[in-house]
């Protein structure tokens, strides 16, 4: 429940999201609410939904898929920040102001 709320959050407050990388036109930074916490609140979203699932599923064989999850998230946000760096103004401002990535105080 709580993953789903931060997702419904998430889409509150960032009408840019979309599934492929990319910069809309007339995009800005959008650095309040989770976006002051994290630098990518969806992904926090969907890390605590991939953890769960294991525990609801009562799965061992899900833990093992989602320990291949934060390998390419963590790959993606990569490529993801490079594109907004060089294409979205004020991001490599805001990259600076806010270290974490999905994780506060760890990542």
């Amino acid at each position: 429940m709580l993953a789903y709320l931060l997702y419904a959050e998430v889409l509150r407050e960032n009408t840019y999201l979309s599934r492929t990388i990319e910069v809309q036109k007339g995009q800005k930074v959008i650095d309040t609410g989770l976006y002051s916490i994290v630098r990518h609140p969806m992904y926090s979203a969907t890390l605590v939904l991939f953890l769960s699932i294991p525990f609801v599923l009562g799965s061992v064989f899900s833990v093992v898929i989602f320990l291949a999850y934060p390998v390419i998230i963590a790959k993606r946000i990569c490529d993801e920040e490079k594109l907004l760096e060089a294409e979205l103004q004020g991001y490599t401002d805001y990259k600076n102001r806010l270290k974490y990535k999905i994780v506060p105080f760890f990542w």
